[in-house]
């Protein structure tokens, strides 16, 4: 048990750091006024958010009660809280997918997940065990029936409405051997459905780890790609939805092996630097699952922006961890998962994007959480929960 722990520390922490450049915020004009695009009037599409240095550029989608998103709001609509005080909107842009769509469009990214399917042993405790895994599923070998399910939900989403989809669509498809990614967006879902296909023989051959250990590997391995994801991604313009299929890793609490505190150190530079990432490269992660793989509310002690390295756990890394932190959505389990990924997208067509200057850090790292809300009542605003801001 004690070598089994000491590889788990040394997977867990061995997490190779992200580079991104460091924030340097400009101090806003005296009299800058917030830029507009009003929703009231038709006008050309606009731009994606322009890169100013130092500036924190919002995706929001505006929901109503029964989840739809709203469109037709204004400024004067929004609050803007970070760290409970009011800030400034310096830009504001209103889509509505119809009259004022983004440009680019909206890309969405589907991911079939292979690497953490449900498979052989399923465990439904979901409280701590003895090895520290408070995870959805116990990896016990690649079983290829789930993950043709999945990918057969995925090709059905794609053909329906005769394959002609309302965004753009990649489709990623996540093995032991990496990510396999498709060459570009699509709006052809018969193309892309096709081409899903052929990937199944490929994908017959895998094999994923096994035992706790191999849950552990999982964890290190996929988290690792959701850093490659959003590295890449953060190279293209425009906002993305990241539609991950499946339970995602296995949720892993780091309490139980006692780090060390260059150990939380590292943990907890990862943390900030992924949740940078995602949110410069504008990925809205999304987590949707179907009837059979297992459903988990371990994952919500872990919502809670990381402050201080002390306060660092693997969990926080987890995949409806991030999914809740960068503005998506969770969607199952259930039997129905493409009306799961049909809400996913149709976040991509009303939404709104707003900027603002964070205020001096007084030191790297220094987590800001965000709050957007909106003054109509039983309206929801959906974006970033916080923000790490550098000095």
């Amino acid at each position: 048990m004690v070598q089994f722990r000491r590889a788990c520390l040394t997977l867990i922490v061995c997490l190779p750091a992200l580079s991104w450049a460091q924030q340097n915020p400009a101090p806003p004009a005296a009299n800058e006024q917030p830029q507009v695009a009003s929703p009231s009037s038709p006008q050309p599409s606009p731009a994606a958010p322009a890169a100013t240095e130092g500036r924190i550029h919002l995706d929001v989608v505006v929901t109503d009660k029964s989840g739809k998103p709203v469109s037709g709001l204004d400024l004067k609509d929004f609050t803007l809280l970070d760290n409970n005080q009011p800030a400034k909107i310096l830009s504001f842009h209103a889509f509505d997918g119809t009259v004022q769509k983004a440009e680019p469009p909206v890309e969405v990214i589907l991911l079939l997940d292979t690497v953490n399917l449900p498979i052989q042993e399923v465990s439904n405790n979901r409280q701590r065990t003895d090895s520290g895994l408070m995870s959805q599923q116990t990896p016990g070998g690649l079983s290829f029936q789930a993950v043709s399910i999945a990918r057969q939900h995925i090709a059905n989403f794609l053909i329906q409405n005769g394959g002609h989809l309302a965004q753009p669509v990649s489709l990623f498809v996540l093995t032991s051997q990496g990510l396999d990614l498709q060459r570009q967006p699509l709006l052809d879902g018969n193309e892309l459905a096709a081409e899903a296909s052929q990937r199944d023989n490929k994908l017959r051959s895998l094999s994923a780890s096994t035992g706790m250990h191999g849950a552990v590997e999982n964890y290190q391995f996929s988290v690792q790609m959701m850093k490659v994801i959003a590295r890449e991604e953060a190279k293209k313009p425009g906002r993305k939805l990241l539609i991950w299929t499946g339970p995602g890793w296995p949720l892993v609490d780091s309490s139980f092996w006692g780090l060390t505190n260059a150990d939380q150190k590292t943990l907890f530079d990862t943390i900030a630097q992924l949740s940078t990432r995602l949110r410069e490269a504008r990925i809205s992660v999304y987590n949707v699952s179907s009837g059979t793989d297992m459903a988990s509310g371990a994952y919500e002690s872990f919502l809670k922006g990381v402050k201080t390295a002390e306060k660092a756990n693997s969990a926080n890394l987890a995949l409806k961890v991030l999914a809740v932190q960068s503005g998506g959505s969770i969607y199952g389990p259930d039997n129905d998962m493409i009306a799961q990924i049909n809400r996913c997208v149709k976040d991509a067509g009303a939404y709104y994007t707003l900027s603002f200057d964070p205020p001096p850090a007084a030191h790297a790292n220094e987590y800001h959480d965000l709050k957007v809300t909106v003054g109509q009542t039983k309206l929801t605003a959906h974006t970033n929960t916080g923000y790490y801001n550098q000095p």
